[in-house]
């Protein structure tokens, strides 16, 4: 049975804010794992990440992290200084990871979030500087226990990996077991021919999973070939978890960051929504 999980910004119109509210949430409405911004647990104090792992714990819940890497923090720079300067940061964050006993780091690890790219520029510099980058991370993530998982975006939010081929043609050139693939209905939706196919073409390099409709609604209320998708995952026997990572409300950064520029979903009443979300989930897609 898959586990299933929400992301922490799914409620809140700001990145930077405290979790612990959030593991209770989440579990109350039936989801066994919370995704929170690993950017922020990266800077917590030693006392706040201990806190943040204890409430987990206490809760019976899991935890991963999520982010895009800002402009200064950007592995794939061709500015030295900034490569470096992303390299460090990752380093941080992992190590921070690990004294919580380790997990899932993912999203866009491997380039700034969001980033396009410049005309007259080719691709494959930005490539193979964030490649070198991502190796140098793997000894470091490997001794915290971190599982680094690149996600593989729209065109409109990054340049390097839109398609599933393109990231799996990424964690072969890093070729290490502690760099998986993140897949995203969301963007699957914008950028694969088949969500199906692609699920397939990821076999056992896919290492998380996020749901969400083809508007980023919640889940279950749209029109997403969520069968075909349970069947394509069946067929890889993928045992991770299922994130379902949905922004419905145009407020404060997150749905500035986001392009969320209208209310998706009318009077919502948003634990209500998750919670049914949940159900519809752990019956059509575990």
């Amino acid at each position: 049975m898959r586990s299933i999980g929400i992301n922490y910004a799914y409620w809140v119109q700001d990145w930077d804010v405290d979790f612990v509210p959030f593991i209770a949430k989440a579990k109350e409405l039936g989801y066994d794992q919370l995704e929170v911004n690993g950017s922020t647990v990266a800077i917590m104090s030693p006392w706040g990440r201990s806190r943040l792992a204890l409430e987990a714990k206490d809760k019976q819940v899991n935890l991963s992290y999520g982010l895009g890497l800002s402009p200064q923090f950007d592995i794939s720079s061709l500015d030295e200084n900034i490569r470096r300067s992303g390299v460090a940061f990752m380093t941080q964050m992992i190590k921070a990871v690990g004294s919580m006993g380790g997990g899932d780091i993912g999203g866009v690890i491997y380039a700034s979030w969001p980033g396009r790219l410049a005309k007259g520029e080719d691709k494959r510099w930005y490539f193979d500087q964030s490649v070198a980058s991502m190796r140098s991370l793997m000894s470091v993530a490997e001794d915290n226990d971190v599982m680094l998982n690149v996600e593989v975006v729209n065109r409109y939010e990054q340049f390097l990996l839109n398609t599933c081929a393109e990231g799996l043609a990424y964690i072969r050139a890093v070729n290490h077991p502690n760099c998986g693939i993140l897949l995203d209905t969301f963007h699957m939706n914008i950028e694969e021919d088949s969500l199906e196919n692609a699920i397939r073409m990821a076999g056992l390099y896919l290492h998380g999973f996020h749901l969400g409709e083809t508007n980023r609604k919640p889940v279950g209320i749209g029109r997403q070939p969520w069968s075909g998708i349970k069947k394509a995952l069946d067929d890889i026997f993928y045992e991770g978890p299922l994130i379902q990572e949905s922004f419905i409300t145009p407020k404060g950064q997150v749905g500035q960051d986001l392009s969320v520029w209208r209310e998706l979903v009318e009077n919502a009443d948003l634990d209500v929504l998750a919670a049914e979300s949940a159900i519809f989930i752990r019956e059509k897609l575990c």
